[in-house]
């Protein structure tokens, strides 16, 4: 059980603590409320870009990571299609030069040519090098792009184009930043060797003075359902073929999230899973193959992506698929079988909660999804899942109309 304690600043800024006596480190995590689906469909992967801004200068501090490496700390960040997030760890007598940096960074950043050129050329290498010129590397595009046709999940984190980011400008960038990285729009975590009374001195110290700025996020267009099976097929430059399967799922909220990321476990991790032990094992029509969900905030997916063993074509490798997800729509799980994903799911937790970083950083995903207690309940939600829920929720994911397919065809 992880004991939380909880400020708010006048300004809006939330903030969530845990001390922990078992390290001589303090974690600082800043997660804020914006990613991917919160950009316009005509310039995407600003959120990503952010990411690397934010590193670039500051208002009144030039450089960022000099003072954290001289305070023996170290820091990073990263972006999703809902948050993004950024925490720094330091010893902790040197804890307040984060609260220095942090804050100063959320005031405004420096917003000079130089940092927006740098930043620029290197979101853009990214992009060309993980999904234009990496094999399979359009596959998430490809396959969001069939699996929504109104949210802004249609896009991954990177972005639609390369386009987007290599022609925006500075006013467009500055906008992004003062719509969205402000104190009402964001949560603060504080977990180590910290008391809260020296979180809230700190937190009061540095951040109080920082103006709200009244964020209004716009609705989101919500996903209509899909009614039929929808296909792709591709010819790429690439080793073999490969077979991507998207179905709709619930939200990160709804009760049955548990029995849907359950499911994908159930389907691919660990050899004596589904998909593993059946196709890979005993019959060689993959030669390897994984189950995932995207975990995120509104209506996600669960997908499915393998690739087939020589002289085995895709249709086929299709077909094997549905036949092992329509034994979990025809057939409850057996309870030993289940028994083995809980308990590695709860070995998993109870491992990370052992580390003030992860505790730091789930504290503040918590805490802006609903509210930073419910990391004590998760082990409990998915032991609550039974096999009838599974078999339940299996049913209503694996059906072909809420299903798209990708052929991703060799040469």
């Amino acid at each position: 059980m992880i004991e939380i304690n909880r400020h708010v600043l006048s300004n809006g800024l939330r903030i969530v603590h845990h001390e922990d006596h078992s390290t001589q480190m303090v974690a600082i995590n800043i997660v804020y409320n914006v990613g991917a689906r919160d950009e316009d469909s005509s310039r995407t992967g600003f959120a990503h870009l952010f990411e690397h801004l934010m590193f670039g200068g500051s208002v009144n501090i030039p450089d960022y990571d000099t003072p954290v490496q001289e305070a023996g700390g170290e820091n990073n960040a990263w972006t999703t299609n809902d948050l993004t997030n950024y925490y720094l760890t330091l010893p902790k007598q040197n804890v307040e030069v984060g609260f220095w940096l942090e804050s100063d960074r959320m005031l405004g950043l420096a917003f000079s040519p130089e940092s927006l050129e740098v930043q620029r050329g290197v979101v853009m290498e990214e992009f060309k090098q993980r999904h234009l010129n990496q094999p399979y590397g359009d596959a998430s595009h490809l396959v969001r792009s069939m699996a929504y046709t109104v949210h802004p999940y249609r896009w991954p984190t990177i972005g639609l184009e390369l386009s987007h980011i290599a022609n925006a400008s500075m006013e467009e960038v500055k906008d992004f930043f003062y719509r969205f990285y402000a104190p009402d729009n964001a949560v603060m975590s504080i977990t180590g060797n910290i008391s809260f009374d020296e979180v809230v001195r700190l937190s009061e110290k540095w951040f109080a003075p920082i103006p709200a700025r009244g964020v209004h996020k716009p609705s989101i267009p919500q996903e209509p359902v899909q009614t039929s099976i929808r296909r792709m097929e591709v010819e790429r430059d690439v080793p073999v073929d490969a077979l991507y399967m998207a179905f709709h799922m619930c939200h990160r909220l709804h009760p049955d999230y548990y029995a849907s990321d359950m499911l994908s476990d159930l389907l691919a991790n660990g050899r004596s899973s589904r998909l593993i032990s059946h196709l890979v094992m005993q019959r060689p029509i993959f030669s390897q193959i994984d189950a995932y969900i995207t975990g995120s905030t509104d209506a996600g997916l669960l997908q499915i992506a393998g690739k087939p063993c020589p002289g085995v074509t895709l249709a086929e490798a299709e077909q094997a698929v549905w036949e092992e997800l329509n034994a979990f729509v025809h057939t409850t799980p057996d309870e030993m079988e289940l028994e083995k994903v809980k308990n590695r799911f709860e070995a998993e937790q109870t491992f990370k909660s052992t580390n003030f970083l992860n505790n730091a950083v789930n504290l503040a995903y918590y805490e802006l999804l609903s509210r930073a207690e419910d990391v004590n309940t998760e082990v409990s939600a998915y032991r609550a899942v039974s096999p009838a829920s599974i078999r339940r929720v299996a049913s209503e994911i694996f059906r072909p109309e809420n299903c798209s397919v990708l052929y991703y065809k060799k040469k």
